[in-house]
């Protein structure tokens, strides 16, 4: 791995954080337009890839998170992360064979009766090498990188300095985002990469949970060869989803494969339990028989009871076309942001689930979504961090069925393996048929006259919080503005005194530079306590 050297490597991600908030406050000053903003975050994009590629380890699992944030991060800076692949050259195949001898402590003839010295993939974290057990049994070895620990150790203490930086200068973004609950979820989700002994966790509990499925082929795992660092699965053979000619080839249709992947997926989205964060195409295979084979359990996120239920009401309510459910359901779940109007949001679901599914033909998919990326950034909608990986899961099985059925409408596809869902969720269609009869005309107009009734003494109440918490917002971020400004002027002072000797200069420079760093801290202190207490009001 490119960048071992430690100081070397913390100093060049520093370096470009640094850069990058000072071009950031430099045009917040100078308070440049829209054109110019995009403009630079675009320049922001190509400098963070190219430090991504040259330095590799955990920085490019930071992109590849960091570019599913389109309700967060700019749509130029998103464009710059798109197509991050975390694919790393292989180790030296002697640091490899230490690891593997140190964790059976002992040689590899005496575990194995071969193995390929050539790695047949390599990421950032792991390698996977293809061996033989002593009974012939094939097996795919997954090998934790040499070094990586120390990479990855470097790159948090980096990191942490950069989210406290970031959380202490830099302007906020839309809905306060809290840098350090991002920070700690991403170090949560490496450091369980990092210990195989999760993975193969995972691994069983997905096997476990799926045994009585005839669809779904995921690998044995030999327990006794497998550490923290090593694990020993099954090899299973499939065929890639993007070679076209063998699926074809299959006895199975290609919408029948996707329906398929879309019943493996669904129960994991939907219902509590864990889900499969990473499923691209390295990573999702097909059997000859055409079952979906599922490997690489690293990334795996978790639905809790609560979100579960949560998310089902929302999808009932949106087939049963009940707005306000939900909208109730969006909120419950975190993804409405304090301030955002219930009406206004009813409003924007009605219209942009008013079109008929046939409609989806005549779209341009590609800018209908940036469209819906531009309007969540301006509208009080926040993904919540815990969904980050979700969604990850969600878009990328979305793009593995455009390459299984590029002809197939992903709706028809997807409907009857919905419906088959529901019928099977026991109670929950009665609560779908509660949820149908809430939205017919007469529960509508109940709906609406109290609604009505309710709605000035509402109306009043909101814009008068709104525009208390602008006006005290505005404040704090205009003293910590003017403050930084000083601070600049101070060290400009303190580089004058020093070049030209003049020590009343000097002097009083850094005079001025300790006032405005005290001032600054102060003024970011009681900002966090009254966001705080505005949130918990809320």
């Amino acid at each position: 791995m490119k960048t071992k050297n430690k100081l070397i490597r913390m100093a060049k991600v520093l370096s470009m954080a640094f850069i990058i908030f000072v071009k950031i406050y430099w045009y917040k000053i100078r308070k440049k337009p829209e054109l110019e903003w995009q403009k630079l975050w675009d320049e922001i994009g190509k400098r963070f890839r190219r430090t991504l590629f040259e330095l590799e380890g955990l920085l490019i699992k930071i992109g590849q998170l960091l570019s599913i944030r389109g309700d967060l991060l700019p749509k130029a800076f998103i464009d710059q992360l798109q197509d991050l692949t975390d694919h790393v050259p292989p180790s030296d195949w002697k640091d490899i064979q230490d690891i593997l001898e140190t964790e059976w402590g002992g040689s590899l003839e005496q575990k194995l009766h071969s193995i390929e010295k050539k790695a047949i993939a390599s990421a950032s974290i792991g390698e996977v090498y293809q061996g033989k057990l002593k009974d012939g049994t094939k097996v795919a070895i997954k090998v934790q990188r040499p070094h990586i620990q120390s990479i990855v150790q470097i790159d948090f203490r980096t990191l942490g300095i950069i989210i406290w930086f970031a959380d202490h200068f830099v302007p906020l973004p839309k809905g306060f985002i809290n840098f350090n609950v991002l920070f700690k979820e991403l170090k949560q989700v490496i450091e369980r990469e990092l210990n195989f002994s999760k993975e193969q966790e995972a691994l069983l509990s997905f096997k476990d949970r799926f045994k009585e499925s005839d669809v779904v082929q995921i690998p044995s795992v030999f327990s006794e060869l497998s550490t923290s660092k090593v694990l020993v699965m099954e090899w299973v053979d499939g065929i890639r989803l993007t070679d076209s000619e063998a699926l074809d080839q299959l006895d199975v249709s290609r919408k029948e494969l996707a329906q398929r992947l879309i019943t493996l997926f669904l129960p994991q989205w939907l219902e509590a339990g864990t889900f499969h964060a990473d499923p691209h195409t390295g990573n999702v295979l097909v059997s000859k028989e055409g079952k979906i084979v599922l490997l690489d359990f690293g990334m795996v996120g978790e639905i809790t009871k609560k979100d579960a239920a949560h998310f089902q009401k929302l999808i009932e309510s949106i087939l049963s076309k009940n707005y306000p459910k939900a909208v109730e359901s969006l909120t419950q779940l975190g993804f409405l942001l304090p301030g955002a109007e219930s009406r206004t949001i009813e409003g924007l679901l009605e219209e942009l689930l008013s079109f008929h599914p046939s409609q989806l033909k005549e779209m341009d998919l590609i800018a209908f979504k940036l469209e819906m990326n531009d309007m969540i950034q301006a509208l009080p909608i926040q993904v919540p961090t815990r969904f980050v990986f979700l969604g990850r899961s969600f878009i990328t099985i979305e793009g593995v069925l455009h390459i299984i059925a590029p002809k197939e409408e992903l709706i028809d596809v997807g409907k009857p393996v919905f419906l088959n869902w529901i019928q099977h969720q026991g109670n929950n269609k009665w609560s779908f048929v509660w949820q149908w009869l809430q939205s017919q005309p007469l529960f509508k107009v109940v709906h609406s006259v109290t609604e009505f009734l309710k709605a000035p003494e509402k109306l009043a109440e909101i814009k008068e919080i709104e525009q208390r918490r602008y006006f005290q917002f505005t404040i704090y971020e205009n003293t910590k503005r003017n403050l930084f400004q000083l601070l600049l002027f101070g060290s400009l002072g303190i580089g004058v005194g020093m070049y030209t000797s003049h020590q009343l200069i000097w002097q009083i420079s850094v005079g001025v530079s300790a006032i405005s760093i005290i001032g600054y801290l102060f003024s970011h202190y009681k900002q966090k306590k009254w966001m705080k207490y505005m949130h918990e009001k809320r």
